[in-house]
């Protein structure tokens, strides 16, 4: 297979693989370093792939084992942005400013509650419910078996359900 096939398969997941770095790593720069070296052991390492096999798990769990390994030396650098760059975004225009103090305010305790799960439950929530995965595609890209993605997927929404109430007083 050629580096065209690769890049053929491989870009139209850029700003999938992004968000899922980003949500594991929750820093704007950390998160297009990870992306960066998943591409570049993908590529390394493409001529191992199986023709045939869901290339998007492939791709998944190299981001994965890439930041889990990350995550294993006994000191993790932080990054710190040189830029303004991570700076907000405005809202979009639709709505009064009431109405978008509220979405981004329910959208802020909904973030910060899924940024609060094991990471474990959290992976598994972002690719079900973000990346609309099927469970085997979670099953192979996590590296687990199938029953463990559906058991561990409704510990990780009945934690995040209990989260939100309490957060929302519900």
């Amino acid at each position: 297979m050629t580096a065209a096939t690769f890049e053929e398969l491989a870009m139209p997941l850029f700003d999938q693989l992004y968000n899922f770095a980003h949500w594991l790593t929750q820093e704007h720069a950390e998160a297009e370093d990870l992306v960066q070296e998943t591409y570049v052991k993908a590529l390394k390492g493409f001529s191992s792939f199986q023709p045939g096999t869901n290339f998007r798990a492939w791709m998944y769990r190299i981001l994965r084992n890439t930041f889990l390994t990350s995550r294993s030396g006994l000191k993790v650098s932080a990054n710190v942005p040189l830029d303004a760059e991570d700076a907000p975004e405005l809202p979009s225009a639709g709505g009064t400013p009431e109405t978008i103090y509220i979405e981004r305010s329910q959208q802020e305790i909904l973030q910060k509650a899924i940024a609060e799960l094991p990471l474990h439950f959290r992976e598994l929530l972002l690719l079900c419910d973000v990346e609309e995965m099927s469970y085997q595609e979670i099953a192979t890209a996590l590296s687990i078996p199938i029953g463990t993605v559906m058991s561990r997927l409704a510990r990780a929404r009945k934690a995040l359900r209990e989260d939100l109430r309490k957060r929302l007083g519900g």
